[in-house]
This record gives C-alpha cells, structure tokens and sequence, in this order.
C-alpha cells in the first residue's frame, strides 16, 4: 500500500486507503489571530457592529471541518463525528487563538480537517474585524496534536492552551 499521493507515472491520485481499518482519529489545530488589544476586547465583549464574532466564526469552522475534502483535492471525504471550536484570547497582545478540535472513526487522519476550521475560524474574524482595523494578520496556523492510526500520537511541544 503506497501513502503517497503520486502514482508510478508521477500522476496525482487519491491515496488508496481501502485495506487500512478504520480506528478512532482525533485532532486539534490552532490558528492565530493578531488583533489590537482594544479590537479584541471589543470581539470579547461582542461590542462589534457585525454581531458575535466568536460564534459566527465557531460556526464556520464547524462547517469548514465538512467541506475539507471539497476543498483540499486528494483528502479523503470523512464522517466526521466531532468538531469544535475553542478560542484563547491574550488581552495583553491582542491574540486570538481559534482551536480547533475533530474526531471520527476512519481509515485516515483528520489533521486537515481540524487545521482547515481552524483557519476558516480565524478567517471569519479577520472577515468580521477588518472594518475596523485592516492591519490584522493571521498566524500562524499548526497542528497541535494527533491520534488515531499508525503513526500513533503527536503532541506539539508548546501549545496555546
């Protein structure tokens, strides 16, 4: 079984993952979002003309995390059976972290699937934000922990939470 996603002719393909079982996979991302310290307390305090902020933006994580494999051409489509999103806030720097959390039952990891409504999390608040502050950047966006399958489990060595 090859994990690549190249065939013997250098063509792209979809990993064939049909021989491997299915086993619990779980992961967590985070995206970071710099905002000012003001502009956050305002999205804290839902003081933004645009509405909640962190709940707009928890919703569109939940909704990206399903559209992973429309977006990303060779993932897997997969029944995911968990998504969240949690936010960490740093009122002294104005940080935004959005982690997102993914679980399900599948022959292949959700790593993509967790990084993906993690930024589509922090892109909602950019989208919801810039109004008042063009100057917001997002990042970085990294996976901070996986389980599940045979590469077993990674935990990155810092993590916002």
């Amino acid at each position: 079984m090859s994990f690549n996603h190249f065939d013997k002719n250098g063509q792209a393909h979809m990993v064939d993952v049909s021989k491997k079982p299915a086993t619990e996979r779980k992961a967590r991302a985070e995206a970071i979002v710099n905002l000012t310290p003001d502009l956050l307390k305002m999205v804290l305090d839902q003081e933004m003309a645009k509405g909640d902020v962190l709940a707009v933006a928890r919703l569109a994580a939940i909704a990206a995390v399903k559209k992973t494999s429309d977006l990303i051409p060779l993932s897997h489509p997969l029944a995911i059976h968990h998504a969240s999103l949690n936010f960490h806030s740093d009122d002294e720097t104005g940080s935004l972290a959005a982690v997102c959390e993914v679980i399900a039952v599948e022959k292949t990891g959700v790593e993509m699937e967790a990084m993906t409504g993690a930024t589509v999390a922090a892109l909602t608040v950019y989208d919801m934000c810039k109004g008042m502050d063009k100057g917001i950047s997002i990042g970085p966006v990294r996976l901070l922990y996986k389980s599940g399958g045979k590469s077993g489990v990674y935990q990155r060595a810092t993590v916002s939470e």
